[in-house]
């Protein structure tokens, strides 16, 4: 067993063998996810939120059992019994710093952390450390966690100098653990200038080097790991260094603008979005790896009879993109492994105490579209098209298009200011008031609702990824 590392377009093993890493992203987890985990807004909005409603001690203890049963032995011993061999663990930067103490480190951060990595590796597979939200906010999204739209990580160095300090803290802890694939140091940038992205990455490179000169180094492309246009030669400064793009399909959510059957011109389709992503990478002979993609399912509660056939439809998407995948011998982290049963492998049953006690909740941020992620509007549209109306009419055309499009839309936009964050915002305190009254056993039996024994398994989503991992 030996550290991995990157020779050309490929990954390989001490004996020069390639290693094509297969496997999934543990979201939700160490970096909390409003539609993984049923709750509104931000992670640091509902931590915020609970503590006040129940206080600190409480809502603390609620936390960290909610971390602790998230994932467990049951759960990498199943993941593994598909075949798969790689875990994405994305962590939020508030595990290890505080805001109001900056680079003072948290040692409890590494708990969970170290619990999940050791684990793991018990099991040969391997893991991949993902920086998902730094300080300030390196994206314009929700998994930020900085509760707005202005990804400030770009506009303040001190957020970057925060940022590599940290890394450099990660490296020095987990210097030469060999199942450890590599390092993911900033999940889905993005940088408005298209510069500054390429040398924080060059300052990031050497911070990490100069304490392990061995892991991989893994990059995600600018724009949500879409967009490596404007790299340029950086890669000749970067050795064992791979390259991250997000390969997600409009096919596989609910704003499809056709049903996939997977005709020609649709697989066409599916491949040239996928190609026109590696693009920089192929011109220069680098490697490349997904490190999120993958459809959303329907749900019983929600899409009644129709739910079986458009899971199916997903399925078939799912099953092209791995077919195109093949082809290359790409390593992928598909996104995700767990959560309540929009997207994961596994996802908690209905007939758990956190399901239960959030039903109607639930109900209501799925009727209000309040999550970004996969969204369904059908009941709010009308709402919210005077808005849109209101801006395509006065804004003339040339000053639409505010970065990050095209990846955001206008209609995105207006919705993820509008909807997504400010109502989020009115509906933080009634998903905190949920727990009111619960002692810490109640609040155990809440979080051990995300136990591997207390969900149920996707099955032809996890029958697809195993097929596929067999036949490799």
């Amino acid at each position: 067993m030996s550290l991995i590392k990157v020779s050309g377009t490929k990954l390989i093993d001490e004996r020069g063998d390639e290693v094509v890493l297969r496997g999934a992203g543990l979201g939700g987890w160490m970096n909390m996810e409003n539609f993984i985990t049923g709750y509104p807004g931000c992670e640091f909005q509902i931590r915020e939120a609970l503590a006040q409603t129940i206080g600190s001690k409480k809502a603390e203890f609620f936390f960290d059992k909610f971390l602790e049963y998230f994932f467990t032995d049951a759960d990498a011993q199943f993941f593994k019994s598909l075949g798969l061999n790689c875990i994405r663990l994305p962590f939020n930067y508030h595990h290890f710093e505080d805001d109001m103490n900056p680079r003072v480190l948290k040692e409890s951060g590494f708990k969970h952390l170290d619990r999940v990595i050791d684990i793991c590796a018990q099991h040969e597979i391997y893991t991949i450390l993902d920086m998902h939200t730094a300080p300030g906010g390196q994206n314009t999204d929700w998994h930020s966690d900085h509760g707005g739209h202005i990804a400030n990580f770009w506009n303040h160095k001190d957020f970057q100098d925060r940022a590599v300090w940290l890394w450099i803290e990660l490296a020095k802890h987990y210097r030469g653990h060999k199942w450890i694939a590599g390092f993911n140091p900033l999940n889905e940038p993005t940088d408005p200038t298209h510069s500054r992205v390429v040398a924080f990455y060059d300052r990031i490179y050497r911070a990490i080097r100069a304490v392990d000169p061995h892991h991989t180094i893994f990059f995600d492309g600018n724009t949500f790991a879409s967009d490596f246009s404007h790299f340029g030669d950086a890669h000749n400064n970067w050795e064992n260094t791979a390259y991250s793009i997000h390969d997600y399909s409009v096919f596989g959510f609910p704003s499809s603008p056709q049903e996939y059957v997977g005709n020609e011109e649709q697989k066409r389709r599916l491949k040239r979005s996928y190609v026109k992503k590696r693009e920089w990478m192929d011109q220069r002979g680098l490697c490349v790896w997904n490190g999120e993609w993958g459809p959303v399912y329907a749900r019983r509660q929600y899409d009644g009879d129709a739910t079986d056939l458009i899971n199916e439809t997903r399925y078939k998407v799912l099953r092209d993109q791995l077919g195109i995948y093949n082809e290359d011998h790409l390593s992928w982290s598909i996104w995700l492994y767990k959560d309540i049963g929009f997207q994961g492998m596994v996802y908690t049953s209905q007939d758990t105490a956190y399901m239960k006690m959030f039903s109607h909740f639930l109900a209501k941020k799925h009727r209000l579209a309040v999550d970004a992620w996969g969204y369904d509007d059908t009941a709010v549209r009308h709402i919210y098209q005077p808005l849109i109306d209101h801006i395509n009419n006065e804004i003339p055309d040339r000053f639409k298009n505010l970065y990050p499009a095209p990846v955001w839309r206008l209609v995105d936009r207006i919705t993820r200011l509008s909807r997504n964050i400010l109502v989020s915002e009115f509906l933080v305190r009634e998903w905190a008031e949920h727990f009111v009254g619960k002692d810490e056993s109640e609040l155990d039996n809440i979080a051990a609702s995300f136990k591997f024994e207390n969900c149920l398994k996707r099955e032809g989503l996890n029958k697809a990824l195993m097929d596929n991992a067999q036949a490799a």
